[in-house]
């Protein structure tokens, strides 16, 4: 039976980008020992040790997941564990083993446990057959990289588990995710954050990606805010579960680099495509995410120019205390 309630929740990943941020956040909101955090193999912060329990689990090992959700009496996971794009790619099997192997083992236990799961997708679902501009929620799925066919699969597995099952799985396909907190990891959109550190810094950044390739963004506030309404949203009310669209801006890298240039007037890019520049040119540009919003209410707080001004506002203070 879906539950709607949070009370103890587990989250995977939680050294990672999104979910260093979105730990902090659950733990502002439910309490700082019902969350529990859960990593690998990146060091954690003194920020995620110091607010609430850690422990440490390999999501391809089940007995180490459950261990943890019986021992603090779990009840919902934001699965956040996942090998990104670039990295998938370097690394294909490992990307599968992570990715594939460990939903699997998170499904399985919130099925027999009767726990809520919040598991991300990605934009990286779509690939070049797919429609570029205002790509529609339910569109054509065949994507060219290791990390897209698993989130592919995971949103199926997902689903699956939804109508066999009746586990309360959701799940939004994030775009490229920019923030102040967490270096990226690996993904394909990585540009979109290093700029800005490279910008205070160096004055220059070298971008992996052609200066009018357009990608869509979301500001981490936004994406975190975004996963936390759809983790509160009537179970009953949605029509989709495990595969919303979802995106606050679409820009191009130059047009990123213009609006930084505005507060920083001396800083340069250069454009030096990589193999990244194959994966970005498979995703769409814009995304149409009008079932998030009619289902539960998505709306996002930032735009570019929005999201560029409190970038820098919080890194310039970062870097004057020697932080970056």
């Amino acid at each position: 039976m879906a539950k709607s309630e949070m009370n103890k929740i587990l989250v995977t990943g939680a050294t990672g980008q999104i979910g260093s941020e979105l730990t902090i956040a659950l733990r502002e909101k439910y309490g700082n020992n019902n969350v529990v955090a859960a990593g690998h193999r990146r060091k954690p912060s003194e920020k995620l040790l110091s607010t609430g329990p850690y422990e440490t689990i390999d999501v391809r090992d089940r007995e180490s997941i459950e261990k943890v959700v019986r021992e603090y009496g779990i009840d919902t996971i934001y699965h956040m564990a996942a090998i990104l794009s670039a990295t998938g790619e370097e690394k294909p099997l490992l990307c599968w083993d992570v990715n594939i192997n460990g939903l699997y083992n998170i499904l399985e236990i919130a099925r027999e446990h009767n726990l809520r799961v919040f598991h991300p997708s990605s934009i990286a679902v779509f690939g070049p057959e797919t429609p570029k501009e205002n790509t529609p929620q339910d569109t054509i799925l065949k994507p060219r990289t290791m990390y897209g066919i698993t989130k592919v699969a995971g949103e199926l597995l997902g689903e699956y588990y939804v109508r066999k099952f009746n586990v309360d799985v959701r799940g939004i396909r994030y775009p490229g995710i920019i923030s102040s907190e967490t270096l990226p990891g690996g993904g394909t959109t990585d540009f979109a954050v290093e700029i800005f550190y490279e910008a205070i810094k160096n004055k220059r950044y070298t971008c992996f990606v052609r200066e009018d390739t357009v990608l869509p963004m979301t500001y981490m506030p936004d994406c975190i805010k975004g996963t936390i309404q759809l983790m509160e949203a009537d179970f009953s009310k949605l029509k989709h579960h495990t595969d919303f669209n979802l995106t606050a801006m679409s820009f191009s890298a130059k047009e990123l680099a213009d609006e930084i240039k505005k507060h920083i007037p001396d800083f340069v890019c250069e454009y030096k495509p990589d193999f990244r520049q194959k994966i970005a040119d498979s995703w769409p540009k814009s995304i149409d995410d009008s079932a998030a919003r009619e289902e539960w209410g998505w709306k996002p707080d930032y735009d570019l120019e929005k999201m560029v001004k409190d970038m820098i506002e919080k890194l310039q203070k970062k870097h004057e205390a020697g932080l970056i």
